[in-house]
């Protein structure tokens, strides 16, 4: 029987391989740098700050930890985005950080979870989730990938997924266009069983109506697990979403699907919910997993092909740093008319004009626009080459 099994296990890797997905080096280089001191840390921050209930200093200062850990890893103040609502008679705060694309940057990937916390300070129901968040940021700051990121860390979850509710109705419906999701990846309560055997982890997908975008969760939570086993020690367990922060999302007709533990913690809402009834190594093969599926999803450049290589090095955009007008250099022999964008930290076009393919050399006034940091996008039907350029 076991050499039976063995050989199907054989089979389904083949298949795998042949119309699934394929193990990349250089996603597993970056998820094998994910850090256990990090984890433990993160952890150990999270609960010393203490019970995160809505309208406390301690849920203030958790969001304040939040920001300076993203600015520690390279993001800029530009980079993140403070979204307020009413909790009862006190204001609560999300905290979105959004890593702009260079092929799609108006389309998110939206990896979240929850930081508030309900009858105690909460280290596994969310500090797990958020520390797995925080390492999946550190390690893609630098990573180029093709759609947007956008790390969001909710609160008011445990008073009804109130944060992400009202991110759904005043950001994802309130922006014009709707913002474009391709995917929601929630985390929440990953830390484990102390004295457990902790090797697995649950994936949960879109069961429930509305129907539309079940299908779509089933492909990428299949995604997912495929990623947990290529990318981490982790064995897989296929389950629906249930209530958290991806609920606003699914209900919007988004795709969703998310991370839970397999072995439950007995702690959840309590003052006992804390690190010592926790196993640190588990959450850490959770961030290992789920930095591989974040590469996968945000589809993470490994190397650039040579025609790639040749076309955007063909193009210049220059004085960068620019001032005042922005010199644009098509290469050799242009043909085309294109258009150029340039979008915004937050992934926004603020600048859109048309370049006359025939000449050379364009130059473009740009000193209407903020000074900051942008990704210049020049549109053709047959090319997109964008680079970053920064405006002072």
């Amino acid at each position: 029987m076991k050499k039976r099994i063995h050989l199907v296990a054989l089979l389904l890797l083949f298949i795998n391989g042949l119309f699934g997905q394929n193990f990349i080096q250089a996603y597993a280089d970056i998820a094998n740098q994910v850090s256990q001191s990090n984890i433990t840390n993160a952890l150990t921050d999270f609960e010393n700050l203490g019970v995160k209930r809505r309208g406390t200093q301690e849920l203030e200062d958790t969001y304040n930890w939040l920001r300076n850990k993203y600015l520690s890893f390279g993001y800029t103040a530009a980079q993140l985005e403070e979204d307020t609502f009413a909790n009862g008679s006190y204001t609560c705060k999300n905290l979105i950080v959004t890593k702009v694309g260079s092929v799609y940057p108006d389309t998110y990937v939206i990896i979240c979870g929850h930081y508030d916390s309900l009858n105690g300070v909460g280290t596994n129901d969310n500090g797990s989730g958020v520390a797995t968040i925080l390492e999946v940021a550190r390690l893609l700051q630098n990573v180029e990938t093709e759609y947007s990121i956008k790390f969001i860390n909710f609160s008011g979850e445990e008073d009804g997924l109130l944060g992400s509710q009202h991110y759904v109705n005043n950001v994802v419906n309130g922006t014009t266009p709707k913002l474009d999701i391709k995917l929601v990846f929630n985390i929440d309560q990953v830390g484990g069983v102390a004295g457990e055997t902790n090797n697995t982890i649950t994936c949960e997908r879109d069961t429930s109506s509305p129907t539309s975008n079940n299908a779509a969760s089933n492909t990428v939570t299949n995604e997912l697990m495929t990623c947990v086993t290529l990318y981490s020690p982790l064995n897989t367990n296929l389950a629906h979403a249930y209530s958290s922060d991806y609920i606003p999302f699914e209900n919007n007709e988004e795709v969703i699907t998310g991370f839970y533990e397999t072995n439950e913690t007995t702690h959840g809402h309590s003052a006992t919910d804390l690190l010592v009834n926790m196993d640190p190594v588990y959450n850490y093969n959770v961030a290992k997993a789920a930095t591989g599926a974040m590469l996968h999803f945000a589809v993470a450049y490994t190397t650039l092909s040579d025609n790639l290589f040749n076309k955007v090095n063909l193009v210049r955009f220059f004085p960068n740093p620019v001032k005042q007008y922005l010199t644009i250099d098509l290469g050799t022999s242009p043909e085309e008319n294109y258009t150029l964008q340039l979008y915004d930290l937050q992934g926004k076009v603020v600048f859109s004009e048309a370049v006359i393919g025939n000449k050379q050399l364009t130059t473009i006034n740009v000193s209407a626009l903020s000074k900051g940091m942008y990704l210049a996008t020049l549109i053709s039907e047959k090319d997109v080459v964008k680079k970053k350029i920064v405006l002072e």
